[in-house]
C-alpha cells in the first residue's frame, strides 16, 4: 500500500508569533506538513514556484501590502493548489472578489484552531468554506444586482446549485433530491464546466452574482 502524502501548507502572515503558533498546531496533525512560512506576497510566490505546496493559508492584510494580490499572481506564476484566506474580517464585496479570484474559502481568525484544521481538510476535498452569515450577506447583495449570465441552467442543475449555495454536502444533496451521490457529483462537474469555475467556493460566488434568479427556490 502506498503511503498517503501529507497536505503541504504554506503560511503567509506578517505576524511571526501567529505563524509560529499555527505552524506548531498544523505539524502536530498526522496528515499536514508546513512547506514554508513568509510575510509577503513576493516571498509566497517564490516559495510556491520552487516548493511543492498544496494549500496556502493567506492573510489578506499584510503589513505593507494586500495579500489579495497573491490571488491575482499565483495562477500566472504556475501555482495550482488551494488558497484559504485567513483573516480578522472581510466585507461582502471583498469576499466576492476573493472568491472570483480563486480563493477556496474564507476563515475568520477568531474561530477555534480546531475548526481551521477541519476546514483545511474540507477545502482539500473540494468543499467551499463559507460561514452562513457571509453567504446570506452576499445573497442579499446579489438580489439587488440581478442576473447577468446568458447561460441557462437545467432544472436539476438549478436545484443542485441551490443546495450547494446552502452549504450542503454531496450526500445531503443526494438525500434531498432522492438521487445517487455519484449523480450529484456529475451535476456539480457539469456546473463547473458551464460556469467556468474550479471549486465549490467559486461556484457559490458565481451563483450569487450571476445565476441567482435561475435557482430553484422551492
Amino acid at each position: 500500500m502506498s503511503e498517503v502524502k501529507p497536505i503541504r501548507i504554506l503560511l503567509v502572515d506578517d505576524h511571526s508569533l501567529l505563524r509560529d503558533a499555527l505552524s506548531r498546531v498544523l505539524t502536530a496533525e498526522p496528515d499536514f506538513s508546513v512547506a514554508g512560512e513568509c510575510a509577503s506576497v513576493e516571498e509566497a510566490l517564490r516559495i510556491v514556484t520552487t516548493t511543492e505546496v498544496d494549500m496556502v493559508l493567506l492573510d489578506i492584510n499584510l503589513e505593507t501590502e494586500q495579500g489579495g494580490t497573491f490571488l491575482k499572481r499565483a495562477g500566472p506564476a504556475g501555482y495550482r493548489g488551494k488558497i484559504l484566506v485567513v483573516t480578522a474580517g472581510v466585507g461582502e464585496r471583498e469576499a466576492a472578489w476573493l472568491l472570483h479570484r480563486g480563493c477556496s474559502g474564507i476563515f475568520l481568525k477568531d474561530a477555534p484552531v480546531a475548526t481551521l484544521v477541519q476546514q483545511i481538510r474540507a477545502v482539500m476535498k473540494g468543499d467551499a468554506v463559507l460561514d452562513a452569515t457571509s453567504v446570506k450577506a452576499m445573497v442579499s447583495l446579489a438580489d439587488s444586482k440581478g442576473s447577468q449570465a446568458n447561460i441557462q441552467l437545467t432544472a436539476r442543475e438549478s436545484r443542485v446549485l441551490r443546495h450547494v449555495c446552502e452549504g450542503l454536502a454531496n450526500k445531503e444533496i443526494a438525500h434531498r433530491m432522492d438521487v445517487s451521490e455519484s449523480s450529484v457529483k456529475s451535476f456539480i462537474q457539469q456546473l463547473f464546466t458551464k460556469t467556468g469555475v474550479r471549486s465549490r467556493a467559486q461556484l457559490v460566488a458565481a451563483a450569487i452574482e450571476h445565476y441567482w434568479d435561475q435557482l430553484d427556490q422551492s
